[in-house]
């Protein structure tokens, strides 16, 4: 005969246990506005398990990732109110908000990736995220994004002429609009959900980014032809609302500094993987990649440097990052 009262002790114990490791444990919100398995998403994950460990299961850390809490102009309105705790994205969107974000945002700032982990490993990374606690964050980590190149659904560009008139979806941040217009193109800021259908309806003939974007946003299914420029190699962070870092112990905090510092690894190693099998992905697709003239790209940009790096500080930033080897 069932036993009524033994089972329901039972599951008044199952729930009260239940609500104990709920009460334990603190989750907190992440966005990410690329898809599950993406280099960044996959580095935020790994912070989150290592939080999770080296706290004894007190916070964890749940991922959202393909833009499900809004793309990345919305996101960081939401972490910078508390809405959400965390959140990973490009360096451009914080022009505007943390100035000294502009300096890793200019073009062929970095001579390759390995000066950009020198730079942003080093003292001036160091500068660059104590920049961001008057906004409101912390900035944890920098991770990678690798080189960012011009894609298009009409022609190959292999130098700064083919790139008149031309439409191209940017950043949300005014570096990359006068960027595109200094070549002689024109700039659509737009957010990314909303380029594959704009350049599938001939809205923007095309846009710019990294081989793993191209790749995984199905951009390369609308426009076949990528040309390397790499015009910049934008860093990407990983920030944190500072009300809630504040509420941390100083012991937590530390956790979560050294967390996010053990990730960077772990999502650089992941980046250099896809980054190899998105070139695979998109060569089996038939795009056509293609070098470019790099320096007429280069010599361009003075106007760019000239309207945006125009204060002492940012001048001297310039400097420190052009000498470190």
């Amino acid at each position: 005969m069932l036993n009524v009262s033994k089972l329901l002790g039972s599951v008044v114990v199952a729930s009260m246990l239940t609500l104990g490791v709920a009460n334990a444990q603190t989750v907190l919100k992440s966005s990410d506005t690329h898809p599950d398995g993406y280099p960044t998403v996959e580095g935020v994950k790994y912070f989150g398990e290592l939080v999770k460990e080296r706290t004894g299961g007190r916070y964890a850390v749940e991922v959202y990732h393909s833009a499900q809490l809004g793309e990345e102009k919305d996101t960081i309105e939401q972490v910078r109110s508390g809405v959400i705790e965390l959140n990973r994205v490009s360096m451009a969107p914080f022009n505007g908000t943390v100035k000294e974000t502009i300096v890793p945002a200019l073009p062929y700032i970095f001579r390759s990736e390995e000066h950009m982990h020198n730079v942003m490993d080093g003292p001036i990374g160091d500068q660059i995220k104590a920049a961001f606690e008057p906004a409101g964050l912390v900035a944890l980590a920098f991770y990678d994004a690798g080189s960012r190149s011009f894609y298009n659904s009409k022609k190959p560009i292999a130098t700064v002429d083919d790139m008149k008139g031309m439409k191209f979806r940017v950043i949300q941040s005014d570096i990359f609009v006068d960027m595109v217009a200094a070549l002689g193109a024109n700039a659509t800021p737009m957010p990314y959900g909303e380029v594959y259908s704009s350049i599938e309806t001939g809205v923007i003939d095309g846009a710019e980014n990294n081989f793993p974007s191209y790749d995984t946003a199905k951009h390369a299914e609308v426009a076949k032809f990528y040309s390397e420029d790499q015009h910049t190699i934008l860093p990407e962070v990983l920030v944190m609302n500072k009300a809630a870092f504040d509420k941390l112990t100083p012991e937590d905090q530390a956790i979560f500094k050294q967390a996010a510092k053990d990730s960077v690894a772990k999502q650089r190693e992941l980046w250099a993987a896809k980054d190899k099998e998105s070139r695979d992905n998109v060569a089996k697709l038939g795009s056509a990649v293609n070098e470019v003239d790099k320096q007429g790209f280069m010599d361009a940009m003075k106007p760019v440097y000239e309207k945006h790096v125009t204060d002492d500080v940012l001048k001297k930033m310039v400097a420190d990052v052009q000498a470190v080897q």
